[in-house]
């Protein structure tokens, strides 16, 4: 069904034909250019804070982050974390550009496999698109080079994120992903979905004992591209 069928059948329902010229005025303007929300200032700080406080924020809701140089230490982060964990060198990755292009020769007994999470997969590597330092959030929207289920299924989340890609407040995020998606059709787009992950997944609905894992990961480890210097404790 198109939009002005929807919208007339809308319309309808409510008995009313369309808007009177300076409503609609208003609303197009409002559309246009749609008001913001308060930035905390806790997320407006220079930018080595703003990571430190991404990664506290991460580590409050029950995450780890680990911090590396470069793309070329992915593979002995990953093998030398499963170890630590006691779990298999076995993990299920998003086909993404970035993580397929990656050397992995180095770590040769980690096996890996770029495809959606089925059940029985373990550990997931993610690619994130964006992190919030405000509170630790991770964006995910979708794209077939990002599968949902990765955030879901597997009991282990493995998520790689550039530093570069951190921004302090959710409206920062909320803009770079309007300014990213821009067509000649319809000036503006977003993503048929767009998770936001903080920490692991967790409940406390029984008796106020709080689970991990609930309806998702019990752990969640963020792999973070140190590729901005000004991001890098004493840069």
């Amino acid at each position: 069904m198109s939009r002005e069928a929807i919208l007339g059948a809308i319309r309808r329902g409510l008995k009313r034909g369309p808007l009177p010229a300076d409503q609609a005025a208003m609303l197009n303007g409002r559309l246009a250019s749609h008001p913001r929300h308060l930035i905390p200032a806790r997320s407006r700080v220079p930018r080595a804070e703003q990571i430190a406080l991404f990664v506290r924020n991460v580590e409050k809701e029950f995450g780890t982050v680990e911090r590396i140089p470069d793309l070329a230490a992915v593979p002995a982060a990953i093998t030398d974390y499963l170890a630590a964990q006691n779990l298999p060198a076995r993990i299920v990755m998003a086909p993404h550009p970035e993580l397929e292009g990656i050397d992995w020769s180095s770590r040769p007994m980690l096996e890996r496999e770029a495809r959606r999470a089925q059940d029985g997969d373990q550990v997931s590597l993610q690619h994130a698109w964006a992190g919030v330092a405000e509170t630790g959030t991770l964006f995910f929207p979708s794209d077939p080079v990002r599968p949902a289920t990765l955030n879901l299924l597997p009991d282990t989340e493995i998520v790689l994120l550039r530093a570069s890609a951190i921004v302090g407040a959710y409206e920062e995020a909320w803009d770079r992903l309007r300014a990213e998606r821009k067509d000649t059709l319809t000036g503006g787009w977003m993503p048929r979905n767009l998770m936001l992950v903080t920490g692991p997944s967790r409940s406390a609905d029984i008796e106020q004992t709080l689970e991990l894992g609930a309806h998702g990961p019990r752990r969640l480890h963020v792999l973070l591209v140190e590729d901005e210097p000004a991001a890098q404790p004493g840069g």
